[in-house]
């Protein structure tokens, strides 16, 4: 449990002082081999329509086939690594946590996370509200163009609650889980979920594989997460917000993440927006009587995911102290 305590922290260290990689991220690379595999898949399932089978499933087994090729080899490349470098070289040991601190320390994504609210809070206080759209826009899907203050404070707050869970705690969950060829599926699921999970022609049904795989990756982390939130926020209200608005939200995982985080800072969130230059409507989180979000609001979820993060260091501190 030593090990593992100390992979992590050494993750978070690497997190915190050099924040995301700027240039020659692994992800950037795959995220370019991803969209390669999806032009060579997406055309290659006009062979299926020889089989008896609609288009719609002919779509979703070619999308399953490169899910499969896309991230499969990495996981078990990792995992080969991680299995050589434990008992090879002069401190294989050392070797072995090193490789895990990185590659943890790659997949997750705490300082980048508060840097980007960071970059809305600061112009949204000062009132310069095109450059907390602008700044919004580089994290959300939704169109910022016309949004008002509370409208920013709210898409941003919502943000920092659902990827505290996506970019920061499943990728440690699957640490804890399954080492470092679990970090890596993870978040190689994670990432082509983000490419290829859009409801568009082409995607609706390419996409099914990605959408699935990456709403049970995060099963478990997401309520995890939501309990986090729960026991360090207001602890009744997470959990009334929880178990009567989760379910309804579109996605079920964030869903719980959101609401009991909205819960637990005692703000009102969700409701509809456009995306696309369409209107979705969305039903509200947290609780009725909560706080309008502004950016007293983002900067409560982002101190709320900071101690969530000390809590899940401390836990397996004490593990590895008395396991």
């Amino acid at each position: 449990m030593w090990f593992i305590f100390t992979v992590v922290l050494l993750a978070v260290v690497l997190d915190y002082q050099f924040a995301e990689m700027r240039r020659h991220h692994p992800l950037v690379y795959f995220g370019a081999m991803a969209v390669e595999i999806e032009k060579s898949f997406n055309k290659c399932k006009s062979y299926f329509k020889a089989l008896p089978l609609s288009n719609a499933l002919c779509s979703k087994i070619a999308g399953t086939l490169a899910w499969l090729v896309a991230v499969l080899p990495l996981t078990y490349l990792s995992f080969l690594l991680q299995q050589y470098l434990q008992v090879s070289g002069f401190y294989p040991g050392l070797s072995s946590l090193l490789f895990s601190a990185i590659v943890l320390y790659i997949a997750i994504g705490w300082r980048s996370l508060s840097s980007h609210a960071n970059a809305i809070t600061k112009p949204l206080k000062a009132g310069d509200l095109a450059a907390s759209r602008s700044a919004l826009a580089m994290i959300v899907s939704r169109d910022c163009d016309a949004l008002d203050e509370s409208q920013i404070a709210n898409a941003a707050t919502e943000s920092v609650l659902e990827n505290g869970a996506d970019a920061i705690f499943a990728a440690i969950f699957w640490f804890l889980v399954l080492g470092v060829p679990g970090v890596v599926l993870y978040r190689l699921a994670n990432t082509l979920d983000a490419m290829w999970g859009y409801k568009s022609e082409r995607y609706l049904h390419f996409g099914w594989a990605a959408a699935r795989l990456d709403d049970l990756l995060n099963y478990f982390p997401a309520r995890l997460t939501a309990l986090s939130y729960a026991a360090l926020g207001n602890s009744k209200s997470a959990l009334q917000c929880w178990k009567l608005q989760g379910i309804n939200w579109k996605s079920p995982n964030a869903g719980p993440v959101m609401a009991a985080g909205a819960g637990a800072i005692n703000v009102r969130l969700g409701g509809g927006s456009h995306y696309s230059g369409q209107w979705q409507e969305r039903p509200l989180l947290g609780p009725q009587s909560g706080n309008l979000p502004d950016a007293a609001a983002i900067d409560a979820a982002c101190s709320l995911v900071d101690r969530v993060l000390g809590l899940w260091l401390l836990v397996l501190f004490l593990v590895a102290l008395y396991w």
